[in-house]
This record gives C-alpha cells, structure tokens and sequence, in this order.
C-alpha cells in the first residue's frame, strides 16, 4: 500500500497531498525541480497528525513563502510541509499579537499598526513567512525579529508541540538555534506570540510606507528574486564588495546579478536554472574572496539535488 494512500490513516487528515510538485510555483526566484511529495496543512493540529504518522525515515523539509529559498533542478526528496497561507493573519489575545508561523511578514508589520502596537514595522521589508524570520532571525533597518519576541511554538519530527521563551535559543545575527540541541535537529516554528507596545498607529502605518519606498527604490523588487544572497560582514555590506569586485549585471542563463542592488540576483520571468542562480551565488563569492579577502556567508538556503 502506498504510505499516502489515505486509507492507511486510521483517521484522515484533513489537509492536501501533491505528487511531484513544481517547487518553481512556491519559491520567489521562480526556478528549482520538483517536490516528491508536498503537504499543506490545514491547521496546526492537521499538520501534528500528519507528522506523527509519517516514518522518522521520511525526509521532511518545511518551506513557507520561499522568500530565501534555492531548490536545486534535481528536486526535493521525501515530503515538503507548506506553511504559508493566504488566509493566515495574527490575532490579539491577552493584549499580545499572536501570530501563525505561516503569515507573511509584512501582514504582521500591518496588522501591528493597524492596532496601533509599535516595534514590528521593520517587518514590512521582510518578504517571507514569520516562521522563516524567526528560523533566521531576519532583520532590516536596524531591527531584528526575536527583539519583539515574547514566546513561540515550535513542533517536531514527531508531531509534538511545545513553547518556548527566547531564552531557550541561542540567538545571533542571521542564526537561531535552540539549545541543547545538535545543528540539526529537525524543530519548526509554528506561531509565536509578540510583546509590542502601545503607540501611535498612524505614526507606524506612516513608517511602513516609507520604509517600503525605500525598498522599492534600491531594490529589484519587479524581478523574481530571493531577497539578500549574503549576509552583511561585520562592517560592511555584501553588495558594496559584490559591486566593487565588477560583478553587477554579470549573467548566468535567464539569471544575473542585479544592476540596481548587487547582493540581489534576479531571475526575469523565472528563464534561469537553479543551476544558474547557483552558479552566480558561487562565482561572487569566489569573486569577492579573491578580489578583497573577505568571505561572504550565503543568507539563502540550499535545498534539494543538483540534476544529473
């Protein structure tokens, strides 16, 4: 009997099943192979269910609005867990926000103003899930995301859920881990909670569209895109040394090296390869090592195999 047949479950689940998924459909660069097998769950308690009932021998990979996410053409082995939703939106509880971990980020920084809380706004120039953001601790304009953090919900390979305080996570720039774990011990988030003061929403709403401004003139936001490639070295910006070693506009297949933001690669109407993204990825790092003796860290993740 095929494992996802669904009369092995003794109770259904209740969320969808895909067969050999395009992950191009669910990533922001538009490029990658094919997901063996994808889930999407309908809730929290739908997404336990199906955990505790898969085999511990099954890959499993979590990916939300796929804001930093390469998959490489050869695809992703096992079951891909969809976190993101449309319909996923926080929610005030005990005068703290709430947030599910597959709610955009931006729709996190709204819904804070518009609920006149203060301290999330930076969150409207991060494109991808609250899950993703806390996994990475994304952060712009000075602000990082675990510094609104009260508490989150993380879940297992096993299905078990549980919550935690900051305190339980060794937290950096870029880098969150929970303690007292091996780097990779498979622990997702699935939602947190926020400790936002009170303020002036209008104030905060005021701030979000200026910020956004910002992001829309030095970024190349119209182009399919993964937002940062390289984490910023102490002192100094990825894209100033990308820039500096002659890279920008350099081009790979459909893929280049952005012209209007060099730590930005950008796939037009998604005609590059994982192959070619990664291969830039590559080549500026090489590029800038050579050139400036700095090595730049990927802030994108790498999921999947290489075609052979």
């Amino acid at each position: 009997m095929d494992l996802f047949e669904p009369a092995r479950w003794s109770t259904p689940l209740r969320g969808a099943w895909l067969q050999n998924e395009p992950m191009a459909r669910h990533v922001s660069w538009r490029a990658g192979g094919m997901a063996e097998r994808m889930y999407v769950p309908t809730d929290i308690d739908d997404l336990s269910a199906m955990l505790m009932r898969l085999p511990l021998s099954t890959p499993v990979t979590f990916i939300g609005l796929g804001s930093n996410t390469l998959v490489r053409d050869g695809g992703i082995a096992g079951v891909v867990v969809l976190m993101h939703a449309a319909g996923l939106h926080p929610v005030i509880r005990h005068e703290r926000v709430w947030v599910p971990a597959g709610a955009a980020s931006p729709k996190v920084a709204r819904f804070a103003a518009l609920h006149d809380r203060v301290g999330a706004e930076f969150l409207a120039g991060i494109p991808g899930t609250f899950g993703g953001a806390l996994a990475m601790n994304a952060g712009c304009y000075g602000a990082e995301t675990w510094s609104i953090v009260e508490q989150v919900q993380t879940i297992d390979r096993q299905g078990v859920l549980r919550w935690h305080t900051p305190q339980a996570f060794d937290i950096g720039y870029r880098h969150c881990q929970l303690r007292d774990t091996q780097p990779d011990t498979a622990v997702w988030f699935t939602a947190a909670v926020l400790n936002l003061t009170h303020g002036d929403g209008l104030a905060s709403r005021a701030k979000i569209k200026a910020l956004l401004q910002q992001r829309i003139a030095t970024q190349p936001l119209q182009l399919p895109n993964a937002g940062s490639v390289f984490r910023n070295p102490p002192g100094d910006h990825a894209a100033r040394l990308i820039e500096q070693s002659g890279l920008k506009g350099l081009v790979r297949g459909g893929a280049r090296i952005s012209e209007k933001h060099a730590n930005f690669i950008v796939n037009p109407k998604g005609l590059g390869s994982a192959a070619d993204i990664e291969w830039l990825i590559h080549t500026a790092r090489n590029t800038v090592r050579e050139k400036t003796g700095v090595a730049l860290q990927p802030e994108v993740r790498l999921l999947g195999e290489v075609r052979t």
